[in-house]
């Protein structure tokens, strides 16, 4: 790894996200940190600009499959329909020692990715308790959340997880490290699972969520059926962890909107395979049924036709 002063922070996708997670490290490594983009989509955001919270934030790009060297970071926070291109804009960018982390949600990106450039490139990754929320050239959000990475196992941390640390310390990013991470990403699985398509079908707001009702029911009812499949592949969630999650959404503006629903609300394809798809095919094997999730799919499968 090279010293901080002269690392290499790529960086893929400008959602609201990524668009957060790249402010703040430009904030912090402003030379150092570049956008992987094609040509035409450089072109787009170079025209209209690009604010996090006001601020024209003015980006380096660097585009897929050119000469700039490898990479000692890259972190990928697209969404799931562009992870396979995703994957080849950024392998011109990994050297032997490049960290690789991604945020996608779900509990399968880093495996898929690990496949195409080598397991021993990735973290384990995720972001949590972002409220942040894209309009146009416009991202805004009043708590930036958490990153939550690592190793598999954390109880010591290794050279990569420092590396990692120490950036975002500089960049004021706060983040995790659990000692368990499979744990962990099961936890934001079932968060994600809950929440994400509850708000999606019945169009609400995070403050929908803050409150028992409709639309909190319809969440834990989702949830639960993550946390019964979860005891068939030995992580067995349970009430903590639910707690756990019910403390950083009430933490979230609650005008706020979840990335599935503003999905919907732009007509963009959703990622509703990623959570109720992933329930239904992984509780296939254990006859596990999940009518709630069964439910949510169709709907919002619907809403995407």
């Amino acid at each position: 790894m090279t010293h901080l002063s002269n690392k290499k922070i790529y960086l893929l996708g400008l959602g609201a996200l990524g668009g957060l997670i790249a402010a703040k490290l430009h904030d912090a490594f402003p030379g150092s940190v570049k956008i992987i983009a094609d040509e035409k989509r450089q072109q787009a955001i170079q025209g209209s600009g690009l604010t996090v919270n006001g601020k024209a934030i003015n980006f380096q790009f660097i585009t897929p499959g050119t000469g700039h060297g490898e990479a000692d970071l890259v972190i990928v926070a697209v969404k799931n329909a562009q992870l396979q291109q995703a994957i080849q804009d950024i392998k011109s960018f990994i050297g032997n020692d490049t960290v690789v982390i991604s945020l996608l949600n779900g509990i399968s990106s880093e495996e898929i990715i690990g496949d195409e450039i080598g397991h021993e490139h990735l973290l384990y990754a995720y972001g949590v308790g972002m409220d942040a929320v894209r309009k146009s050239t416009e991202i805004r959000y009043t708590n930036p959340g958490k990153i939550v990475f690592g190793e598999k196992d954390n109880h010591e941390l290794s050279d990569r997880v420092k590396f990692v640390k120490e950036l975002f310390d500089k960049a004021q990013m706060p983040y995790n490290i659990p000692v368990d991470m499979k744990r962990a990403l099961w936890s934001k699985f079932m968060m994600n699972t809950g929440i994400n398509q509850a708000s999606a079908v019945l169009k609400a707001p995070y403050g929908a969520f803050h409150v028992p009702g409709e639309a909190y029911d319809l969440m834990l009812a989702a949830a639960g059926e993550v946390m019964e499949l979860s005891t068939h592949y030995g992580v067995n969630l349970g009430q903590a962890d639910v707690d756990d999650f019910l403390k950083i959404l009430n933490t979230l503006d609650p005008a706020g909107k979840t990335s599935m629903l503003q999905d919907v609300e732009a007509g963009r394809e959703t990622e509703v395979d990623l959570f109720a798809g992933t329930v239904l095919a992984m509780g296939k094997p254990y006859n596990l049924h999940a009518p709630v999730n069964e439910m949510l799919y169709k709907k919002i499968k619907s809403l995407n036709e």
